[in-house]
């Protein structure tokens, strides 16, 4: 049976280095991940392609220069990654945010230019979420597109009043919630229709509250006009990848959701925890046509391109 990796990591050695030089590497540091590493962990695991994109902390230091540079940087490797063996990697492009006109120009470098696969946006950026309006033009052009997008947390946009609990196990979770609420909420999701939207780890703890979220419009009506099919049908637009997340609980709220057509395999690579040797997808119980369905097929729809 093939299988896809709709979520997998890719940290450039010049990257690294550009961080490190500037003391904004972060802590604790990415374990290795270059193209090499990835490969070798992809044979070992018997994953035959795999979608790529740069994690957090991602380009935005509150430096434009330094945006626009590491985000070029970034795109140029992935897309050297992808031309090594493009039946084997997709790449997710970065843009350069908060800084819009520079996002749209790397929009069309990396996609018409670069040739890669679709765009990584990260649920916020200096504090600004996803939805916020200052982000409409990049997302207009995306749907314009018709863009494969690709939401993933990045660490808390204000100090955590559990400081002690490493942002992963928490802040990451409820950042792609934030993220949601406030695409929906905003109309960013009504108005984008054609956007192929992923969310990492089986999207946070939208799915859980999806009926919860909903219920903001019966205490303000007026919110029914920004998201006139309501929360749940907007959530149940999206997919839901399994990265650091391959858990029969969260999966159970996922597929009442949105059904397993809408759920596709993630290892997090570099950042999984499954040793050598053990199937992250065995815990999700799934067998025949799901199974085939979560491994490889639904990602079809987002990488069409992989198919052959």
């Amino acid at each position: 049976m093939r299988r896809i990796d709709t979520h997998a990591h890719m940290v450039p050695g010049a990257y690294t280095a550009e961080l490190s030089q500037r003391g904004l590497e972060p802590t604790p540091p990415h374990p290795s991940s270059s193209g090499e590493h990835l490969t070798a962990s992809m044979d070992r695991r018997e994953i035959d392609a795999a979608v790529v994109c740069l994690p957090p902390p991602g380009v935005w230091f509150e430096d434009e220069a330094l945006a626009r540079r590491l985000s070029r940087l970034v795109n140029e490797e992935l897309a050297s990654l992808v031309r090594s063996d493009p039946s084997r990697f997709a790449g997710l492009a970065t843009l350069p945010l908060p800084i819009v006109d520079a996002a749209l120009e790397e929009i069309s470098y990396a996609l018409d230019t670069l040739g890669l696969d679709g765009i990584a946006l990260p649920s916020q950026v200096g504090g600004t979420y996803l939805g916020d309006p200052v982000f409409d033009p990049v997302v207009a052009e995306l749907d314009r597109r018709g863009a494969y997008v690709y939401l993933h947390p990045v660490g808390p946009a204000a100090p955590t009043p559990l400081p002690h609990v490493p942002a992963w196990v928490q802040e990451f979770p409820f950042d792609t919630t934030r993220a949601l609420v406030n695409l929906i909420y905003s109309g960013t999701l009504e108005r984008s229709p054609r956007i192929r939207l992923q969310v990492a780890h089986l999207g946070g703890a939208a799915p859980f509250l999806a009926g919860r979220l909903a219920q903001w419009v019966e205490r303000e009506p007026d919110r029914a006009e920004l998201a006139p099919a309501g929360a749940v049908a907007y959530l149940r637009r999206l997919y839901y990848d399994t990265g650091l997340t391959n858990d029969p609980v969260a999966l159970a709220a996922v597929r009442a959701l949105a059904g397993i057509e809408r759920v596709t395999f993630g290892s997090d690579w570099p950042f999984l925890t499954t040793p050598d040797g053990v199937d992250p997808m065995t815990a999700l119980g799934l067998t025949g046509h799901e199974l085939e369905a979560v491994a490889c097929q639904n990602a079809l729809a987002l990488v069409p391109r992989l198919r052959s």
